[in-house]
């Protein structure tokens, strides 16, 4: 028996209703990608230590006293004690800082990656050994002691006045080098109440993430207190609220369109632009280029605007597309503009009212 026209119709519209669902799963985020929970935050860790057992290529002694003094007060500290006026011609030790991200939620006992950075003129720190080093926050307390053997990526070679390096040299890392010692008190919300912080300042994204919120839980659940914040209803035990919390931050949730905005690079020459960025209709002249953008209204047919740049004794180059400034960019490129020509032409663009975005440059 052979299908029906409506079955047909139904069986298309079925189709289109999936297509449209998958495309739309496809531009939803999770919430955890949008936002994070007020209160839980890293905290950062600094401390002063040394890295022994080096090649050769430490500190240059001579023009660093404070490795010396780190040496002296370290074996003072061991018992060891140096007759006064004792002179140390050291090339094995290089003096470092020495950092650390103390992530949420960290207990004593766990470890954390640390990063040890020359602050001397030692050569290279591949080989090194960083001493016990106790890493402190903000409030000047200890939160961590790292000790352990530095990870350097780079390699070097140096003879007969040449020299040969890869990657960096004053810069390690040891994985899990840092035991903590001291706990961060991390509260999740106040009372009743959690706070999702967005990471980008969004109304249409902060309404439709408390809507997501109140379709998965029930209504009055959320509210989006301002542009940057939501304020959601949570459970008072602390296993329910970690179970809530969880499901929260599965939900998909399509990110509001941002604004405008245009990223030129003068060092590098790059351009970077979002979607929502649209170009009226300008002419513009910047030395020996000129360029004509012109959004005409389509006629029959749909006749799209036209791009046309101009360059003296070079031959036309006509972008038969939208007036947008991708275009515009792309056309500039084909002829070889410079990244100044370019920053200099959208920043015209910008002053006559003709480039619909924000331009930063940076």
């Amino acid at each position: 028996m052979g299908v029906s026209r409506t079955h047909k119709v139904l069986i298309a519209l079925m189709w289109l209703f999936a297509t449209l669902l998958v495309m739309d799963s496809a531009r939803a985020e999770r919430l955890k990608d949008l936002a994070s929970i007020a209160g839980v935050r890293n905290n950062q860790l600094i401390g002063y230590g040394l890295v022994v057992g080096l090649d050769g290529s430490g500190d240059q002694t001579t023009q660093t006293p404070f490795t010396v003094q780190s040496i002296i007060n370290m074996l003072s500290n061991m018992g060891v004690n140096l007759p006064p006026g004792q002179s140390l011609q050291l090339k094995n030790v290089a003096a470092v800082m020495v950092t650390a991200t103390l992530p949420p939620f960290a207990r004593a006992g766990q470890q954390i990656d640390v990063t040890a950075s020359s602050i001397g003129n030692a050569k290279s720190l591949k080989g090194g050994t960083l001493v016990l080093t106790p890493l402190k926050g903000a409030d000047g307390s200890v939160y961590a002691i790292a000790q352990g053997n530095l990870v350097v990526s780079g390699a070097g070679a140096s003879g007969g006045g040449s020299k040969v390096q890869i990657n960096h040299l004053s810069v390690g890392r040891v994985p899990g080098g840092a035991t903590v010692e001291r706990e961060v008190a991390t509260p999740v919300g106040q009372g009743e109440f959690v706070y999702f912080d967005l990471h980008e300042t969004n109304f249409g994204t902060a309404r439709r993430v408390a809507a997501a919120i109140n379709s998965a839980t029930g209504v009055g659940t959320a509210t989006a207190v301002d542009a940057r914040q939501i304020r959601v209803k949570a459970p008072l035990s602390a296993d329910e609220r970690v179970a809530f919390l969880g499901r929260l931050e599965e939900l998909d949730v399509i990110r509001g369109q941002s604004a405008a905005k245009v990223i030129v690079n003068t060092r590098t020459g790059s351009v970077v632009m979002n979607q929502a960025v649209t170009l009226d209709n300008c002419a513009v002249a910047h030395g020996n280029l000129s360029v004509a953008v012109s959004a005409e209204t389509p006629g029959v047919g749909g006749a799209p605007a036209a791009i046309d740049i101009r360059q003296e004794g070079g031959a036309l180059l006509n972008v038969r597309a939208g007036a947008n400034l991708a275009d515009v960019v792309k056309a500039l490129n084909a002829i070889g503009a410079n990244p100044q020509d370019l920053t200099a032409i959208l920043q015209a663009m910008k002053a006559a009212g003709a480039l619909r975005a924000e331009l930063q440059i940076i």
